[in-house]
């Protein structure tokens, strides 16, 4: 390109405000080609250019191209292209003298496709042919040498190797290089013969270029484009609801709309760093809900520049517009009619099942057991006559139930068993107040439905709202009758329709997004939510496509969220609730041993150290009283046939032992004196 005509653009585009701020520009060699090779009017091309990003074809500075400058005495390294020219002449050069090298001559000879033109002053058939044409191509591609532009070789597809660009930044009065491109290492600061010859590794990608002054002095990096719908504000497209009005209503205030949604949408406009003047114009005739797809596809025509409101993001939809970041989660789930369960004289039992009944008695029989073997010989209140003992263990086990056991532990044992047994009490009670607080409030379903697919096979009627998707995922997702389709279009329908039923004329069951659920069940305390939400999806706000406001407002709607301003919104619109939805919640189990076993496991596990521990200790015990009593009494009485007979009889009888006595028994030497048999204190013991 010329340089005049150069200068022409550039100066209409300065004429219509395009190298003010806001803009970016991107040249391509063309404009660093004009700029090295003039002499003259690069002032004037440097004044038009300010700000511009250009590219230019890399070539390095070796000793080489220095030389030739010095030799032409050239104030200006001149252009690529000239080095490239330069360097050409050599490299047909380098290729004839190889071809004589190997012996070949240079000779002509005519074309035979080549005539003369008649009535033409071509004269075609004058010219001529090389000869060794083809072998002297093949040298120029077999050539390697190093020109005033850089290594001069080709690869096997015949292109110069180790392509590059520099990528220069005009601004004063000079070009700065901001950076370069190459094959190697895509954008980096570091010269590319730098890289080839270090072999650096990819990491250079991450190196980010020098900073950049724009068009307009301005380092900011520039949007790109300027947000403009010619003057006029923007035409808001916006629902009237004749229904859920907390989320976008009609208004007689400027605006002439109000609600969650809207407000939203002004929050996030707001933090645009631009200004987005806007129109908000109603859709609908006002008499029902209008339908969300056809406003939808109002901006897909460009008849609304955007939506806004309770619009659920859906797969259709995003096939005709964009769609901002969700602002609030939705999902399509079942309401259905429920009545209170009435108590009756046995709801106090209904909390566990029988089979964990049973099995409570047995462990709190059980560890009572255990504490009473553990405490039985140094502990007072854990010894007697037997009867006394079964009570003993008895109220024991079962007054932990109500932390009220009057019998303190004094063992180590003891305390460790009693330790972990009052910690399962702890939560089987605690699971047990839980339960039994929400079987005397439940609510049970009245029409029969358990969820999606007893719905679906059922022939009953489905209610939904006017103007929604549920509509369209029913018939075409669930193949679902059109027939068995029931259209409502506000909370008072919905809860008429539940209360006449499917065989009256209503309704077995509603489907409907969530937000509008939570917003029903709020007001209507008698319906409840079946199964879970079996739709993810969202509310957005709808723009053309490939609109960038989408992509801004999805930003501002997770700055929002981030900072807590979503939140306070939803809670100014949507908090106010005469009843909680919570209340709702689907009857609750009655709990089993599968809840608890892991409880028992740690129990009884507990306990059976425990007692592993403590009869450790007894035949230890029992080992040295029974040596030392023979040591002292060899008499044949004493340790007859008979006796031995009597060992377990002996051994039940020494863990009867009190274990102060046994220990003072210990003590004591072989002095002549009288002393028991092992089993003489049997009678003594009872009386104790």
């Amino acid at each position: 390109m010329a340089l005049g005509d150069a200068l022409a653009k550039r100066k209409s585009a300065k004429s219509l405000g395009m190298m003010s701020s806001g803009y970016v520009w991107i040249a391509t060699d063309w404009l660093s080609a004009v700029m090295d090779s003039s002499v003259h009017g690069t002032t004037d091309v440097m004044e038009l250019t300010q700000g511009v990003l250009v590219l230019r074809q890399h070539v390095s500075h070796s000793d080489i191209q220095k030389a030739l400058l010095s030799k032409w005495n050239l104030t200006r390294n001149g252009s690529a292209y000239s080095m490239r020219a330069y360097d050409s002449v050599w490299l047909v050069a380098h290729a004839a003298e190889r071809l004589l090298s190997e012996g070949n001559t240079i000779s002509f000879s005519a074309d035979t496709n080549l005539r003369a033109t008649k009535g033409s002053n071509l004269q075609l058939d004058s010219l001529r042919i090389f000869n060794n044409g083809n072998k002297l191509l093949e040298n120029v591609w077999n050539v390697n040498f190093s020109g005033v532009s850089g290594p001069v070789q080709f690869t096997l597809d015949r292109n110069l190797i180790h392509p590059a660009y520099d990528i220069l930044n005009i601004g004063g009065t000079g070009v700065r290089t901001i950076g370069y491109w190459s094959n190697i290492s895509g954008l980096s600061v570091v010269a590319p013969e730098n890289l080839y010859s270090s072999a650096l590794n990819s990491s250079t990608n991450n190196v980010q270029l020098h900073s950049v002054i724009w068009p307009g002095q301005i380092t900011e990096k520039p949007r790109g484009w300027e947000f403009s719908y010619h003057g006029k504000p923007m035409r808001i497209g916006v629902p009237l609801r004749t229904s859920y009005k907390e989320f976008v209503t009609q208004d007689n205030g400027p605006d002439g709309v109000k609600g969650f949604a809207v407000d939203v949408f002004k929050a996030a406009i707001s933090l645009l760093p631009y200004p987005v003047s806007c129109d908000f114009v109603l859709f609908g005739d006002g008499l029902k809900n209008p339908s969300y797809s056809d406003l939808v596809q109002k901006v897909s025509e460009n008849y609304f520049d955007a939506a806004i409101g309770d619009i659920a993001i859906v797969t259709n939809r995003t096939r005709l517009v964009d769609f901002t970041q969700p602002y609030i989660e939705s999902g399509l789930i079942i309401v259905a009619p429920a009545k209170e369960v009435e108590s009756n004289a046995w709801a106090f039992l209904k909390p566990f099942t029988f089979q964990m009944w049973c099995v409570l008695g047995v462990i709190f029989l059980f560890v009572g057991a255990v504490v009473w073997v553990l405490e039985h010989r140094t502990n007072t209140e854990f010894r007697g006559p037997p009867r006394q003992q079964i009570m003993t263990v008895c109220w024991f086990s079962f007054s932990t139930m109500f932390f009220a056991h009057r019998e303190n532990t004094v063992s180590a044992l003891g305390r460790f068993v009693l330790l972990i047994w009052l910690f399962v009490v702890l939560i089987i009670n605690s699971s047990y107040t839980a339960s039994l607080t929400s079987l005397l409030t439940v609510q049970e379903l009245t029409s029969g439905i358990q969820g999606l697919d007893s719905l679906i096979s059922s022939s009953s009627a489905i209610g939904y709202q006017v103007g929604s998707f549920s509509r369209n995922y029913l018939v075409d997702e669930l193949n679902i009758a059109e027939s068995r389709l029931v259209p409502l279009n506000s909370a008072s329908d919905y809860a008429r329709a539940l209360e006449l039923g499917s065989g009256n004329g209503g309704v077995a069951a509603i489907i409907d997004e969530l937000p509008y659920v939570e917003i029903f069940l709020s007001k209507y305390c008698k319906f409840k939510t079946v199964g879970q939400v079996f739709t993810k999806s969202g509310w957005g706000f709808a723009f053309p496509r490939d609109s960038p406001l989408a992509e801004d407002l999805s930003t501002a709607i997770l700055t929002l969220s981030e900072n807590g301003n979503l939140q306070r919104i939803h809670d100014e619109w949507l908090s106010g609730t005469e009843c909680s939805a919570d209340n709702n919640g689907a009857a609750s189990n009655a709990l089993s041993l599968s809840s608890f076993w892991g409880l028992f496991l740690i129990c009884g596990l507990a306990c059976l150290l425990a007692l592993v521990i403590f009869f450790l200790r007894i035949f230890c015990q029992y080992s040295r009283y029974s040596n030392q009593v023979e040591v002292q009494y060899p008499e044949p009485q004493i340790v007859s046939r008979s006796a031995r007979l009597t060992t377990i009889k002996s051994l039940i009888s020494f863990v009867d032992k009190k274990e102060e006595e046994v220990k003072n028994a210990l003590k004591q030497r072989p002095n002549g004196t009288q002393h028991p048999s092992i089993g003489s204190t049997a009678t003594e013991e009872q009386s104790t």
